[in-house]
């Protein structure tokens, strides 16, 4: 049997779309101004830590305290390329363009074209 259109306005009103309930209460905060990352056919691995040096000299060691790994499948890595990429659109149409220096072309998108 062939669907209305009262039917098929429904579907894409999102009214037939599950709820998401998001529960925080076993949720912890953490802080990180350090990311690495790293991947393998099966998982794509994001490390987190904050830079632990104060002053910077030639010839120092930057030391960076790990404090959280995140580990996701490729269909949610890229999930979250798209959404931090919106988000990130988002954020320099309000406040202005974020230059980050020190990437290789192969990093940065910017300067590989």
């Amino acid at each position: 049997m062939a669907k209305s259109k009262e039917d098929n306005k429904e579907e894409t009103s999102g009214k037939n779309m599950p709820s998401v309930n998001w529960d925080d209460s076993e949720m912890a905060t953490s802080y990180a101004n350090v990311v690495n990352a790293f991947s393998t056919r099966e998982e794509f691995t994001l490390l987190f830590g904050t830079n632990q040096t104060w002053s910077l000299g030639l010839g120092k060691t930057v030391d960076i305290k790990l404090s959280n790994r995140l580990v996701l499948n490729p269909l949610v890595a890229k999930r979250l390329h798209l959404l931090t990429g919106r988000l990130l659109e988002e954020y320099e149409s309000r406040y202005g363009a974020l230059e980050i220096s020190g990437l290789s072309s192969s990093v940065d998108p910017e300067k590989a074209n």
